[in-house]
């Protein structure tokens, strides 16, 4: 797996992250990230196990793994086919946070631990988020697709 460049080298980035859930949800779970780096460089590609939990820790989880790779204070797309995840991001933060970690049911927000370790780690970076639609041909998001699908084989033998 490539270095993760200095800090110094900010620029444009691309994060495409995919969990995966099988064979049933909750079930085994993992992760994959397609990390796309400023001037053309090699794409980083980063797989893991995450343990038993469902699709939607895992999407999470994708995120935050992926995000990670990119350099405090980059600018970066995250790109993920998980509306769940990218409105998390985008929309629902400000409420969650204003009715202290409640949603808009008044009830506990789901996986909050990990929620506020995406947003902390989000706000260290300049993020925007881009959803593309599973399984339709983008092919960065199929591979991040793989590579989460190949972690969940890998932990299985």
């Amino acid at each position: 797996m490539p270095a993760v460049p200095a800090a110094a080298d900010v620029s444009r980035w691309v994060a495409y992250t995919d969990g995966a859930c099988a064979p049933s949800n909750p079930g085994p779970a993992a992760w994959g990230a397609v990390i796309l780096g400023p001037g053309g460089r090699d794409p980083e590609h980063a797989r893991g196990f995450i343990g038993h939990g469902t699709n939607q820790i895992a999407e999470i989880v994708a995120a935050i793994e992926g995000l990670t790779r990119v350099p405090e204070g980059a600018s970066v797309e995250l790109v993920s086919d998980s509306q769940y995840v990218l409105k998390g991001l985008s929309e629902w933060r400000a409420g969650w946070e204003r009715r202290n970690w409640r949603n808009s049911k008044n009830e506990p927000v789901a996986n909050q631990d990990l929620w506020r370790r995406l947003f902390a780690i989000a706000d260290a970076r300049r993020v925007s988020v881009r959803w593309v639609r599973g399984h339709n041909g983008d092919t960065l998001n199929e591979l991040a697709d793989r590579l989460a699908n190949e972690a969940l084989r890998d932990a299985r033998r």
